[in-house]
């Protein structure tokens, strides 16, 4: 498969600490077969120094294929996806958090199935593999898990991590797709709704992951977990 060019989808509310350090990276990241890349930053109607940070890497890499975007009011991450997709010109596209949980190095990880021919959508699993991972939150490990346990009872996918951020795409494919949640139910609702998808070709490899604490940031909470858990029923049962 011959991947001309991809888009790279950050969403961002208040991540004016990390914001500089995700980019940077982006800016600097080498992919496999000299594959192009545009960086998609949607700005989520942040109330601190984000916007400020954009521009200025912005202003400082000229060359580099960045677009930023920014809500007028505050809608959520999956809003904020929303917006990327809409806008996205790669060929397939990867959605990365604008914290530092995830490598963007590992991008070539999940295209390889790509190129080899195999696949459509690709899953970046916290879970395969043995990659670094920071050790926290033994009942988020335990939702998560129990989140892909009913998202699969559903999908009749295997996955093993179905509330990862990195998700590769086909564009067409998800641009084909209506997506309804604004903010953390992205992932069950596209999950959903891709495996439905007749001959739809979903692989998943293992990523590392560097989770961050509450104090450094992190904003998912218990009531996501609910929220995950009815989109799971909503848009497996009632599609």
């Amino acid at each position: 498969m011959i991947i001309n060019k991809i888009s790279i989808i950050v969403p961002a509310y208040n991540e004016g600490a990390t914001i500089s350090n995700i980019l940077d990276k982006l800016i600097h990241l080498s992919l496999i077969n000299n594959i192009s890349k545009e960086i998609i930053v949607v700005n989520d109607c942040s109330t601190d120094n984000t916007s400020a940070i954009v521009e200025n890497i912005i202003a400082a890499h000229p060359a580099s294929e960045i677009v930023f975007i920014t809500h007028e009011k505050n809608a959520g991450k999956g809003a904020a996806i929303h917006t990327g997709i809409k806008n996205a010109t790669g060929d397939y596209l990867i959605i990365q958090d604008a914290d530092l949980e995830y490598d963007p190095n590992e991008f070539n990880i999940l295209l390889k199935p790509v190129i080899d021919g195999y696949a459509d959508v690709v899953y970046g699993s916290r879970f395969l593999g043995g990659s670094a991972h920071r050790i926290l939150f033994f009942w988020h490990t335990i939702g998560n898990k129990f989140l892909t346990f009913l998202s699969n009872l559903f999908t009749n996918l295997n996955l093993t991590d179905m509330e990862t951020c990195y998700k590769l795409f086909k564009t067409d494919i998800i641009k084909g797709i209506q997506l309804n949640e604004k903010r953390f139910g992205f992932e069950p609702e596209v999950t959903s709704k891709i495996s439905k998808i007749k001959n739809i070709r979903i692989y998943e490899v293992g990523i590392s992951y560097y989770g961050r604490t509450y104090a450094e940031g992190k904003k998912i909470n218990w009531k996501d977990g609910f929220r995950a858990i009815y989109c799971i029923l909503r848009y497996n049962l009632f599609p």
